[in-house]
């Protein structure tokens, strides 16, 4: 499963280290920026990461930004990303689970480190709730 990571300048440090760390099975990170701590605006990151779900070249996104707000509001335009903010493990879970999210966004500046790569990673541990999915793939028309 190839899974895209981004943010802006807010989110640097956490996506970086997101990606040291969280190694699971069958699993190939893409980073998709940005580079550094420089000012970056959360839209080019956010339209990208949508770019690239819808165009099926990744297969889940998760986009770092301050408060995660941002790039959910920017990716949720896009007819197909069903984008949730969790700043939480059970809302990380069940937006995956009952919602059918494809791309989790989360706040650098609200969580702790260790808080945010375990919301993360029970994320993309969860599985789609299948009878959920007529409902959530209705959210895409």
């Amino acid at each position: 499963m190839k899974i895209g990571i981004g943010s802006d300048h807010a989110g640097y440090q956490l996506k970086t280290r997101v990606l040291k760390e969280i190694k699971l099975p069958e699993m190939e990170w893409l980073d998709i920026g940005c580079q550094s701590e420089v000012k970056t605006s959360h839209v080019l990151i956010a339209e990208k990461m949508s770019q690239l779900i819808l165009a099926g070249e990744i297969d889940l996104g998760i986009l770092v930004c301050g408060t995660g707000i941002g790039m959910s509001l920017v990716a949720n335009r896009h007819q197909g990303i069903r984008a949730a903010v969790a700043n939480d493990v059970y809302s990380a879970i069940k937006s995956k689970e009952h919602n059918h999210a494809n791309l989790l966004c989360v706040g650098a500046r609200v969580l702790g480190v260790e808080h945010a790569e375990l919301v993360i990673e029970s994320w993309l541990k969860a599985k789609p709730d299948q009878a959920y999915k007529e409902i959530a793939l209705r959210l895409d028309q």
